[in-house]
């Protein structure tokens, strides 16, 4: 019994080597089982910006695959950097740049 994988678009955009990987074998991968494909996915996550992972497939796809490998959407990560940046501002550093509401609300002073 074999455990098919197809490769999204997001992950080949967001993991080089995925992309790299798929050049190479192609968008749908057999595995043996699902512990294989996820040990895979972690290998072309490793030392990697942005990480992939397998995603199962819902029960009503008639695609003919069993999971997908994904990854994150772009903004969601941007999103990281948010925090950092309040902290910034509670600890009294200045965050504010030229263009930003914070150079506009903090120069009137």
């Amino acid at each position: 019994m074999s455990y098919v994988v197809e490769v999204k678009p997001s992950a080949r955009k967001a993991n080089a080597a995925v992309g790299h990987a798929v050049l190479r074998e192609g968008a749908r991968r057999e595995f043996g089982d699902r512990g294989a494909a996820e040990a895979w996915a972690e290998g072309l996550s490793t030392g990697a910006d942005r990480p992939v992972w397998i995603h199962a497939a819902h029960p009503a796809d008639r695609s003919g695959v069993d999971a997908y490998l994904v990854s994150r959407q772009r903004q969601l990560l941007d999103l990281d950097g948010a925090y950092d940046k309040r902290r910034r501002r509670l600890r009294g550093d200045d965050v504010s740049e030229p263009g930003t509401l914070g150079a506009f609300t903090d120069g009137g002073e």
